[in-house]
């Protein structure tokens, strides 16, 4: 027998945050079904596979139950609480006491970034440690995006996204949310959405090395050279300042240095342009005018663009393209949502995310706060002051996601503390000294953090509070709770505070301790809804299905919340434009000098979420048990390759055997690896330990000289690469590829 409750909650796998029903078996605690929830504000109704399906993920006889602890012959055994946070923090102490705090680092992965507390505390916890080596995923697919913002807004998180409910004619470069939903802006249903701009008469226009799942919904679909994006956007403000597409009034008005962005981009004619990007002139000439001629419109970028190699520029010039167009905070055009807790401004005022430090390897700065992940192997390696010693992983995966993942795992061997804090024992976990067992979101109360929040950086804003739906099923603990106790053992306060370190344990204390209630969170929680005007935790989560906030308003961005010194949107920054002009006609003249080589991008599947979903033997079943090669059949025959024979793939780094996939909605010159596999290696993941993909991110090289030193983000996408035949069989080793 069994007695089903159902609750609402929302999906905290991507930036969705998709509504959703749960069955929960109250006599086992078991939940026994996930579902859309249909009666939902925003979402009404939309879930993709992954989310309906993550209960069963934290139900693998994998999760881990109680802390792990590597012992001297390299084996795990299971330690209690109490000696996993002893162990740490005397550790702790005495890297701080020795070598001085910045020997402890931090990296956050993306996970962090779908719950409110778990960012905040592990932060609070590095800055009681006194440390500002903070690395992220960021610098592997998105921190173009904040560094440039800084420049040109005054602030990171001033991040302009498209106005799909108005918009008539969307540019979308090297995107694809019908598969990985949207970034940088929860969209719900993508496909739907994007489907009724076509429908009301608007165009949806893609630029990819791909006709992807996105191109085959919209109205048009033009081919692009990987690593090329940078001239495309180049020619395209050419054109449209040819065409007579400049606002005059709207650039007078509110920005500066649009003298210098004419005479800079007058050498990026599209003819110029179409050498490298494979993109005609004429083409590039008809987008402009269909651009230029709506009433309003938006370009758009995402990962495809990030992660090549010139990211920061590319995002840069698009922005500039929005803003002198006029369309930068008009109706249809982009908009600049409005948190519920006014971050941006708060975070301004203060210098948070704005810090001035640079890395001790190569003098990058800081963006948002944090390092290159690409330069982490360094930090740890380099012997002198400040080295990195002990590394703390929170929400991520770095073995798999980072470039130079070879090279990073023999420098994670020599750090003295290695501590991941996940679910189950993956890649980088396995390497670890120990390893925090922590509650996964159907566990724990919460609420979306970085979207309705901090930044109003939602199509349609809304604000929801979950409660746990289940008790853990062992003693898995919250990333808030871990972080606080992890402090209380290294001799620290959260956030550099002896008062806050106090009275917080006495709220974890007064609201059920260890005994694993969530009601210390739930307060948390409404400490920051009551900041920004919104009640009580209790009072948001009795609104099952959400809570519907003001919409946008257009034109209340420029000249009432840019952040820069003088309020205007600086389109020529010194140190863009002086990158622009130092660095584009040598990346010109290296594309044109590997025309005819092959260009490596890669490639979302809706079974899987970077390297999250490998472990669920449904979501890896039959073909998808190991990742691809795809390549276009013409490629595939010039190089002797039929579907399903193995091929080696070479760059100066490393290489790696995987098996061949034909695809005709390649564009010639362009072969596809998706990401996040390569598990042979985890010790904790007895179905993704099984498949036989191979780690993409060993090609891609790491180091100083690798990094952007605009963004800190390292170039893994649109790389050059060398395709044959394989010289022998597969060998499944996620670390030689080969």
């Amino acid at each position: 027998m069994s007695d089903v409750t159902t609750h609402t909650t929302f999906c905290r796998i991507c930036e969705a945050l998709c509504g959703l029903e749960v069955d929960v078996d109250t006599l086992t605690s078991r939940v026994v079904d996930v579902r859309p929830d249909r009666a939902h504000t925003v979402t009404e109704g939309f879930a993709c596979i992954k989310g309906t399906t993550q209960h069963e993920m934290y139900a693998s006889p994998d999760r881990l139950g109680r802390p792990l602890a590597r012992q001297p012959d390299g084996s795990y055994a299971e330690v209690s609480w109490d000696d996993a946070l002893q162990g740490i923090g005397g550790k702790v102490r005495q890297l701080r006491r020795d070598h001085g705090p910045q020997s402890i680092a931090m990296y956050v992965g993306t996970a962090a970034g779908f719950s409110a507390l778990h960012p905040i505390f592990a932060q609070g916890f590095m800055t009681g440690v006194g440390s500002t080596n903070m690395f992220s995923s960021a610098t592997q697919d998105c921190a173009n995006k904040f560094a440039v913002a800084r420049q040109i807004y005054g602030f990171p998180f001033l991040q302009p996204f498209p106005d799909l409910d108005h918009t008539d004619c969307l540019i979308i470069v090297g995107a694809n949310p019908a598969v990985s939903k949207w970034s940088f802006g929860q969209v719900s249903n993508p496909v739907e959405r994007l489907k009724g701009i076509v429908r009301r008469g608007g165009q949806v226009i893609t630029v990819d090395p791909r006709r992807t799942e996105t191109a085959k919904v919209g109205s048009r679909h033009c081919f692009i050279r990987p690593n090329t994006d940078v001239f495309f956007f180049a020619a395209f403000l050419h054109e449209l300042i040819r065409q007579g597409g400049v606002d005059e009034a709207r650039v007078a008005a509110h920005t500066t240095g649009m003298e210098e962005i004419r005479a800079w981009v007058a050498a990026w004619t599209p003819e110029r342009s179409a050498v490298v990007t494979k993109l005609p002139a004429d083409d590039l000439r008809e987008l402009v005018t269909a651009y230029r001629t709506s009433p309003a419109a938006a370009l758009y970028s995402s990962t495809g663009v990030n992660m090549g190699q010139q990211g920061a520029l590319s995002f840069w010039l698009q922005e500039v393209i929005n803003a002198v167009s006029g369309n930068l905070d008009r109706r249809g055009g982009t908009v600049v949502g409005r948190g519920v807790l006014a971050f941006p401004e708060f975070a301004h005022k203060r210098g948070i995310l704005m810090r001035q430090e640079h890395s001790r390897v190569g003098g990058f700065g800081s963006v948002n706060d944090t390092f290159p992940g690409g330069i982490l192997a360094d930090e740890i390696t380099r012997e002198g002051t400040n080295q990195i010693r002990a590394l703390f992983v929170t929400g991520g995966n770095p073995l798999i996601t980072m470039a130079g993942a070879g090279r990073l795992r023999e420098a994670f061997e020599n750090l003295e503390l290695l501590v991941v804090l996940d679910l189950v024992q993956n890649e980088t976990a396995s390497v670890a000294h120990y390893v925090l067992p922590c509650t996964s979101p159907l566990e724990r109360p919460d609420l979306p953090f970085v979207f309705p929040l901090f930044l109003g950086m939602q199509t349609r804003p809304y604000l929801q509070a979950t409660r746990a739906m289940v008790p853990p099923p062992g003693e898995q603990r919250d990333e808030a709770t871990i972080y606080l106790q992890l402090a209380r053992a290294s001799g620290v306060g959260m956030f550099g505070s002896a008062v806050a370190q106090r009275l917080l344990e006495g709220l974890w204390r007064w609201d059920g301790g260890q005994r694993g209630s969530p009601a210390f969170q739930e307060r948390v929680l409404s400490w920051l809804l009551r900041l920004g005007g919104q009640g009580s935790f209790a009072r948001l989560a009795d609104e099952p299905h959400g809570r519907v906030l003001a919409g946008h308003a257009p034109g209340d961005f420029l000249g009432q919340r840019v952040l820069t010194e003088d309020g205007r949107v600086h389109l020529a920054p010194g140190v863009l434009l002086q990158a622009a002009r130092e660095r584009l006609d040598a990346h010109f003249d290296a594309e044109a000098s590997v025309a005819g080589e092959l260009k490596l991008i890669t490639k979302r599947a809706l079974q899987t979420h970077n390297s999250w979903t490998h472990n669920h033997e449904k979501m890896v079943s039959r073909r998808r048990r190991t990742n691809y090669l795809y390549i276009h059949p013409d490629d595939a025959s010039a190089r002797g390759l039929c579907e399903g024979d193995l091929a080696d793939v070479r760059t100066p780094t490393a290489a790696v055997r995987v098996p061949v996939s034909l695809l005709a909605d390649l564009m010639p010159g362009t072969v596809a690896l998706p990401h996040g596999w390569g598990h042979q290696h985890a010790r904790g993941l007895s179905v993704a330990s099984k498949t036989t993909g191979v780690n993409v991110n060993l090609l891609a090289a790491s180091g100083p000289e690798a990094v952007d030193p605009l963004s800190g983000m390292s170039h893994l996408t649109g790389i050059t690469v060398q395709v044959g035949p394989a010289d022998g069989p597969l060998v499944a080793d996620s670390w030689s590829g080969m």
